[in-house]
């Protein structure tokens, strides 16, 4: 390939490149709410990233109702910062803090990227998110 043809095909790689990256968001961020809804959590948390300027190295979610330990039982550290990546991403904020309920986690964060993807042509599988088919591949062997 030329260098010029490479400059010609970046916008096209551009938009290709953006949207790969939504459809991981998404694919991670359903996969986190289909936990949420099989583990039946609720409640408002608050997520935050990792913050090492200020020697917090994990992104962290704050049960504000609830109890603490059931999220901590439910979720690993690198859990937290997957899921803090992804909505960064959305987002477009590294340093973001967010309050929501869990309930709703699906409704805020699955359903825009949903119809953003659609809205650009892209046909949702209908398949278990990524996370969901390794773990039923574990259960098997």
């Amino acid at each position: 390939m030329k260098l010029t043809q490479l400059l010609q095909a970046r916008p096209l790689l551009a938009r290709q490149a953006r949207l790969a990256n939504l459809a991981f968001a998404y694919e991670t961020l359903r996969g986190f709410g289909r936990r949420i809804a099989r583990a039946g959590l609720c409640g408002r948390v608050t997520l935050r990233p990792a913050d090492p300027d200020n020697d917090v190295f994990w992104a962290q979610m704050i049960a504000l109702e609830g109890s603490q330990a059931v999220i901590e039982e439910h979720f690993t550290d690198e859990d937290l910062c997957d899921l803090a990546d992804a909505v960064s991403f959305v987002t477009g904020q590294e340093d973001f803090e967010v309050t929501f309920r869990l309930e709703e986690f699906c409704d805020h964060f699955v359903a825009p990227l949903r119809s953003a993807l659609e809205e650009a042509g892209i046909e949702i599988d209908t398949g278990p998110a990524p996370a969901e088919r390794q773990s039923s591949e574990d259960r098997s062997r």
